[in-house]
């Protein structure tokens, strides 16, 4: 009888992404390392709440500078692109899938095309929550 209740809590918790929900905030209160971490993670669910009702930006880790930051050490010969290998490679550092990337294994990614797609991809992993 406990291990159905168990398998219950499970299938909830993940119907709900509850999981995937308290890394996200866990994360932003980690980067964060606010004084008030309980008024910071209401904070965070209540921006969680207006970005899915009025289509603004969700919470990030990373902001515009991160990202350029990010794309400059990945672009080590300042060619103005990178390579599909090292885009994915910065996905999967910020916990982000590299499934259906509209990409051919030679493509050459820009910093504007970069920055797009891995705030589309953030937008993405917040909008799971929306249940």
């Amino acid at each position: 009888m406990a291990a159905a209740g168990e398998q219950q809590g499970r299938e909830y918790l993940e119907r709900y992404k509850i999981p995937e929900l308290l890394h996200n905030l866990s994360a932003l209160l980690l980067y964060h390392r606010p004084e008030r971490p309980r008024e910071f993670l209401i904070h965070a669910l209540e921006r969680m709440k207006f970005a899915k009702l009025t289509d603004v930006e969700y919470p990030y880790l990373v902001d515009e500078s991160n990202l350029d930051a990010m794309f400059e050490m990945l672009d080590t010969a300042s060619q103005g692109y990178i390579t599909l290998v090292q885009y994915k490679g910065a996905l999967k550092t910020l916990g982000l899938s590299t499934q259906d990337l509209p990409y051919e294994e030679d493509a050459t990614i820009t910093l504007e095309t970069f920055k797009k797609e891995v705030k589309k991809k953030l937008q993405e992993s917040w909008a799971i929550y929306q249940s």
